[in-house]
Formats: C-alpha cells, structure tokens, sequence
C-alpha cells in the first residue's frame, strides 16, 4: 500500500502572489477599434508583462502598451510607451503574443513628455470586430507586498 504523505505549511502568505500582481480579462471589443483593456497603477510595479491569447478569430492584431496620467486612462493624452511588431500574427485559438514594460521605460516615456506618467494598459485592436481573446498582466512588486494578487470570483 502507498503512502501519501501531506506537508502542513505553516506559511500564512505565498511568495508569487505577494511578489506578482496576475489578472485576467476577457478582450470581447465588437469594434476594430483600439481597445485599453485594463489601467494598472506602475507605481508599485518593478515590470509588467501583458499577453494576449486569441479564443475566437483569425485576424490581424494591433498591439501596443500605452500609459496615461489618470487611473481610468481619461488623461488629455494617452502616451506610446511600447508599439509590438509581431513576428508572426496570431491568427489561431490558443496563439499566445507578449510584450513587456519595465519602470524604467514609463519613467523615461514621462520625462521626455514632461508629464507624470504611472498607468499603463495594453491597448489591442484587431480587423474583424468579431475576434476575441484573452490578456494576462502579470507585474513584479517592487516591494514584496503581503496579497498582491487575490482570488477574484463572482458570485
């Protein structure tokens, strides 16, 4: 007979979910329209990495990640902080593309605009208004911070 064998952790917090803020959102935009999908404050941020994975579609896509200096992305001007040339598009059901942005890059962004740029989100457009997909961030602390990431469920 095999014995499995449990470890009862003392552990009251984890490391990735205090270090990595995760989340993901449904990318649904009926428009070919650029699309922001979700603004994330990069005060606290080291990096993030923003993917997205096509769930319904096969047309061209247009990724860049943009930042603005309101948290709802309603700033006079939304700033170019990194336009993705992808290799390859992706044009097929589970196709994953990324792009990462360090802190250093927004900083640099906001001094050459001479403004105070710290929100960021990836904005997608794609050519057939139908298409959909998935995105992830995925951002460092630049602290560890006890829950950056928690369970998000409706009820």
């Amino acid at each position: 007979m095999a014995v499995v064998a449990t470890y009862a952790s003392s552990r009251t917090n984890q490391i990735g979910t205090s270090e990595l803020f995760i989340k993901s959102y449904d990318f649904d935009p009926d428009a070919t329209t650029a699309t922001d999908i979700a603004w994330v404050d990069m005060a606290k941020y080291e990096y993030i990495v923003m993917s997205f994975c096509r769930t319904v579609g096969v047309s061209d896509l247009t990724m860049k990640v943009i930042a603005n200096t309101d948290s709802d992305g309603g700033g006079t001007d939304d700033y170019v902080i990194k336009a993705v040339t992808l290799a390859a598009q992706p044009d097929a059901v589970g196709d994953n593309v990324f792009v990462e942005v360090h802190a250093d890059e927004i900083a640099h962004a906001a001094a050459k605009a001479g403004v105070a740029l710290r929100y960021v989100s990836l904005s997608l457009a794609v050519a057939t208004g139908t298409d959909e997909g998935i995105c992830t961030y995925v951002a460092k602390a630049k602290n560890a911070a006890e829950d950056t990431t928690a369970d998000a469920v409706s009820a």
